[in-house]
């Protein structure tokens, strides 16, 4: 059974994709132990409760500096104790002691076709908006392993998902949220949970 504690900032659409596939068995031999968010006020924590599982909050604004934030964080993530950390609209840089120490276990859903649009300041609704400007006829969503860089770990999965002409950012968004992260995350949690990928040479590989 594999242990997940999921991380999310905000309204935890993606939590509740996760939550639904586990009930409707689409993730099979998993289990959800925790969800941590930095919001006091997000919507994850209730959809946790919900579902009884506990909801932690940890905040930066509780700590002296971010060293003290980031041991706290590090020091909660080993009492939970996950085979797998799922960062599920989760906007704080995660500690390099702790990529470090759940090298291989920690993935991200993110909202854009990596190499485009990601990296230091994309996140949320500035990706379309930026997509939107460039004028791209494709975007989508990715989900990748988590390394000490910004959206730079090994690939597990990415889904298309087209633009069309009028779409506003909050269209498109909800567009991506609809065609792929809400079905690729759940099929990513599945495949670890059941030894489906591995990682070789830096790349991920069905075995």
């Amino acid at each position: 059974m594999l242990r997940v504690v999921v991380c999310v900032s905000g309204g935890g659409t993606n939590l509740q994709a996760i939550l639904d596939a586990v009930d409707n068995k689409t993730i099979t031999n998993t289990e959800i132990i925790g969800v941590i968010s930095n919001n006091a006020g997000a919507y994850a924590l209730e959809r946790a409760k919900n579902h009884n599982i506990p909801g932690i909050l940890i905040s930066p604004k509780d700590y002296a500096d971010r060293e003290a934030f980031n041991q706290a964080f590090l020091d909660k993530m080993d009492e939970l104790a996950p085979d797998l950390i799922v960062l599920a609209g989760f906007l704080v840089k995660i500690p390099d002691a702790m990529t470090t120490k759940y090298s291989g276990r920690i993935i991200n859903i993110h909202p854009s076709l990596i190499p485009s649009f990601c990296g230091v300041g994309f996140y949320g609704l500035k990706v379309h908006e930026e997509a939107l400007k460039r004028g791209v006829k494709v975007t989508g969503a990715t989900v990748h392993y988590v390394n000490d860089g910004m959206d730079e770990g090994p690939i597990i999965a990415q889904k298309a998902v087209m633009v069309e002409q009028d779409d506003t950012a909050k269209e498109l968004q909800q567009r991506v949220m609809e065609q792929a992260e809400w079905k690729l995350l759940p099929q990513a949690i599945d495949d670890i949970a059941n030894g489906r990928l591995e990682i070789v040479d830096g790349k991920v590989r069905r075995k």
